[in-house]
């Protein structure tokens, strides 16, 4: 019998992309997030409740829980709860049926393959039968979504993929240390040299034409190199408030992932 209750640790775009893909396939899925976490693309995140509240997706709806003793109130009420939880000491205390990492940190330092029945990891930093029992492939080109059984994901290049032509051309990085404050909003469209944030004083400004994509939340201290914007060459012919491609994919490779344990 496949197992309802998912945890998933991390809730950014990815993370939410496969929170979707589950939620409305019948689990009941909760996420594990910072207390301030450094979501970019903030529209199609269900972190951003941490900040907000609340936040919907797609129809689907996430808010911040304060208490593990809530979790089921929030499902009857068709809610993804999310919880301030990182290193998982609330929820993990007692071995869950399945256990998502989409953190995407590169390298994997909390999860662990005894704390659940079903251990799955996106991206690289994992190892099968080592860390997870799964792997979702996260780089994208042919291998998009696809389950890794034995082995590792691709190694992190350390570039963004290529999106209209541009790679590391799209992302906005805070120059050096402090609070960030954005001067557009997600959706607006913004021309090269546009200034579009500030990280203390010193602007941020865009290399390409294109979408505000992603943007930090207001006033998150920030470190030098930081990741704090995203900008989509593609303009108006993209939508900053619908789940990518990418997340899709990604989503599709979890929910085989879990189907292929209970199933085979």
């Amino acid at each position: 019998m496949i197992p309802r209750k998912v945890i998933i640790r991390g809730a950014g775009d990815l993370a939410t992309g496969v929170a979707h893909r589950l939620w409305n396939s019948g689990f009941s899925v909760v996420m594990l997030e910072l207390p301030d976490p450094l979501v970019v693309r903030r529209t199609v995140s269900f972190a951003s409740a941490v900040y907000e509240n609340s936040i919907t997706v797609e129809s689907v709806t996430a808010k911040l829980c304060p208490q593990a003793d809530q979790i089921d109130q929030y499902f009857d009420q068709n809610i993804i709860p999310v919880m301030v939880d990182p290193d998982g000491s609330i929820l993990l205390k007692e071995k869950p049926p399945v256990l998502i990492d989409a953190v995407m940190s590169k390298n994997n330092t909390l999860t662990r393959i005894d704390q659940a029945e079903l251990v799955i990891g996106l991206g690289p930093g994992f190892k099968v039968g080592k860390d997870v029992h799964a792997i979702v492939e996260t780089e994208r080109g042919h291998n998009l979504g696809k389950v890794i059984y034995s082995g590792q994901a691709a190694p992190n290049t350390g570039k963004p993929g290529v999106i209209g032509g541009y790679s590391s051309e799209r992302l906005l990085r805070a120059p050096h240390s402090g609070c960030f404050e954005p001067k557009k909003n997600i959706g607006d469209i913004v021309i090269a040299g546009d200034t579009v944030a500030l990280v203390g004083s010193t602007e941020i400004k865009t290399a390409i034409d294109g979408m505000v994509r992603g943007m930090l939340h207001p006033k998150i201290k920030v470190e030098g190199g930081t990741k704090v914007g995203d900008i989509d060459p593609r303009g108006n012919k993209i939508d900053c408030h619908l789940i990518s491609d990418k997340a899709r994919a990604v989503g599709g490779g979890v929910l085989e992932a879990i189907l292929h344990r209970y199933f085979k």
